[in-house]
Formats: C-alpha cells, structure tokens, sequence
C-alpha cells in the first residue's frame, strides 16, 4: 500500500496536526503523539481555542492539575495558562528531534493569544510576550490573528524575536499586509541586534471556510455559471496566496534579510478539513502541493489523505492564470469577494471567542469540582 502521506512529505508539504490533548501526549495507540511522529510523518502540531476545550472535556487527565490549581486558589485565566502552556510545552518537548533534524523549520508547536484581544494590539503584543516566556521553548509558535490590530502585534513580536504563526488569514491583500508586517518585525529585530536565524513564522492562510462562505452565495444565484464555481474560490485563493508568496520573498528587501540568516514566512493551509461532502475528503491537500508549505490538518482528514490521497506533485504552481480568471468569475456574477472575506474574518475571532467561552466555562467548572467523573 503507497504510503501517502510519506508522499506529501517528500513533496515537500510539511505535515502538522491540528490537535492537541492530554490524552495524545500521555496515551498510546495510534492516536498519540508519539506515534504520529514516528509512523505518519507529522512535524508540527497546531491549537487553539476550541482544542483546548474539547481536549479538558475528555477523560481526567487534567484533574490532578485542576485540584493542585485550585487548592493554590488559582483564577480562571491563571488555570487556563498553566493548563495550556504545559501541554504546548510537553508537545515542544516531543518535537525536539524534529526540531533539530529540520534546523527549527519544522517541530513547531501553537498556541494561541486570547481572542478577545484580538483588537488590542497592546495587549496581544504582551500576552504574546508572556506565552513566549512561559512555554520557554525555542520550537514555540505564538499565534496572532490578522486583523488590522493584530499586524502591529505582529511586527513587535517578530522584533523581539518571537516566532509567530499568523492565523485567520483570508483574503490576499490581508495575506501581503502579513507578510510586509513580518518583514517589518525583522528589520527592526536586525537593527536591535537579535539574531535573524532564531526567528520563524507561517501565515496560516484559511481555505474550507471561503468555500462555505461562496458557496452559499454562488447557490442563491442559482446559475450554470455560479453552479460550475462552487468549491473552486477557496483553492483559487491559496494558490493566488503562494504565488504572492512568490513574489515578496524573491525581493532585493527580503534578500538583504536572507543574507542575514533570516527565514521565510511559509504558508500554512489551515482549515482543511473538508466540510462539504460533496467534495473530496482529502480535495484542500491534494490541490494545495507545493514545495515548502504547511498543511495543518485535523486528524480525519489526515487518515484520509493516508488511505486514498491522490497526489498529482506541484498543483498550485502553474495554476495561477485559472486562478485569477476563478475571482475575475466570482466578481463578475456580483459576489463580493472583499465583503465576504471581511465577514470570515469577523466571525473567525467571534468563533474563537465562543470556543475561548467554552474553555473558560470548562476549567471554570474543573477548579470547583476538580474530582469530576
């Protein structure tokens, strides 16, 4: 049997997991941590929020901490930092090979800043700080949303030499404004004196939500010629976003950084898991391979692409003309494209918010009864 993710792999596509729990850093099995490392080639692991809620509603293995926290009289916030950071920490832990093997590319752990401050860019530039520190591993992600607020955050995390994964990044111009804000970060971290080779960063570029979002749109219009765009967008999307890739790290700018010891900001294919079932479980992976990328994948379609992935080499890479003429398409039928990333974004923090909600209502109810069943 082909082993397709072992293909991916070689082709150059980062593998990282979009889970973490207790359960997978201290169990066994197929499922565990170790396991994904050793036999499905996985190199990363991505968190947020709702990770993190759904991980506290499973099992006991965080009961012991709830009872310590709340014995200490920990707060809600304090026990959701000290919960989440040790298992970020003990996943950092176990990539450190990987991180080694691959000079700090891959190995890489995220976690992520409190999303309802994701309009305070103060504030996020601090607690971005804090997780830093806390954690205290050189393979740490610290996530960022891309709002408007969020890119100067960006800049003065990446100043102080904090890696950073940029999360909820939908539309292109919002991709370039990401991109130019890391840039930034690392010319003002060169002029401090940091070390440009310690730093890294993606820009995790969404994909299976804008189908959901055109989708509905394209539907209402209820055409052949709307009808025969539907799940194209989000791929159309990612690869106008490689290719912008492309073209900003091939600049004099960016070569002056390079020559410096910087790195490159990858892009990570977030949101791939399929949610349409009319489309192929494994259609976000095998239409977005290109040498150099992430794709961070929840762990059902990470089976699938191992059970029957169709990999085909490079498919974003010479696709770019089609992919323009699928916006130039999408505008044409009075699809908003600007509108309708601005609205994925809104409700992507407000989503986090709600998971952010429901993380704080678990712990909450951990640090009462800290024996629960």
């Amino acid at each position: 049997m082909t082993n397709h993710l072992a293909e991916l792999s070689t082709l150059g596509v980062s593998i990282w997991l979009d889970d973490l729990s207790r359960e997978r850093l201290e169990g066994g099995g197929a499922q565990s941590l170790g396991s994904l490392i050793a036999d499905d080639h996985v190199v990363g692991v991505t968190t947020n929020p709702s990770i993190f809620a759904s991980a506290l509603s499973e099992g006991t293995r965080y009961d012991a901490d709830l009872a310590a926290l709340a014995a200490d009289g920990a707060d809600v916030p304090t026990a959701i930092t000290s919960l989440t950071t040790a298992d970020v920490r003990s996943a950092c832990d176990r990539f450190a090979e990987v991180f080694e093997r691959t000079g700090g590319v891959d190995g890489r752990v995220s976690i992520e800043v409190d999303p309802y401050l994701a309009h305070d860019t103060e504030a996020t530039t601090a607690q971005a700080r804090e997780l830093w520190q806390l954690v205290d591993r050189p393979n740490l992600l610290v996530k960022i949303p891309a709002t408007a607020e969020g890119l100067p955050a960006i800049t003065a995390a990446t100043a102080e030499g904090i890696s950073v994964n940029v999360t909820l990044i939908f539309s292109l111009d919002r991709y370039r404004a990401v991109a130019a804000a890391y840039i930034d970060g690392l010319e003002q971290a060169q002029r401090a004196g940091v070390d440009l080779s310690t730093i890294h960063s993606v820009a995790s570029f969404f994909v299976s939500r804008i189908d959901t979002a055109m989708d509905a749109e394209l539907d209402a219009l209820d055409t052949d010629e709307a009808r025969a765009l539907r799940g194209e967008v989000a791929v159309a999307n990612a690869r106008l976003a490689y290719e912008a890739f492309e073209e900003i790290f091939a600049t004099e700018r960016w070569a002056d950084l390079a020559a410096a010891g910087a790195h490159p900001q990858r892009l990570l294919w977030a949101s791939t898991g399929v949610k349409d079932p009319a489309y192929r479980d494994t259609r976000y992976v095998e239409e977005l391979v290109v040498d150099g990328v992430v794709n961070t994948m929840p762990e059902p379609t990470l089976r699938a692409v191992a059970d029957h992935a169709e990999l085909r080499g490079d498919t974003v890479r010479g696709g770019y003309a089609e992919a323009r003429e699928v916006l130039a398409t999408l505008e044409r039928l009075g699809v908003s494209y600007a509108d309708i990333m601005e609205r994925l974004e809104t409700e992507g923090v407000e989503k986090f918010q709600q998971s952010w909600d429901e993380l704080t209502e678990r712990v909450s109810t951990g640090l009462q009864v800290p024996g629960r069943q």
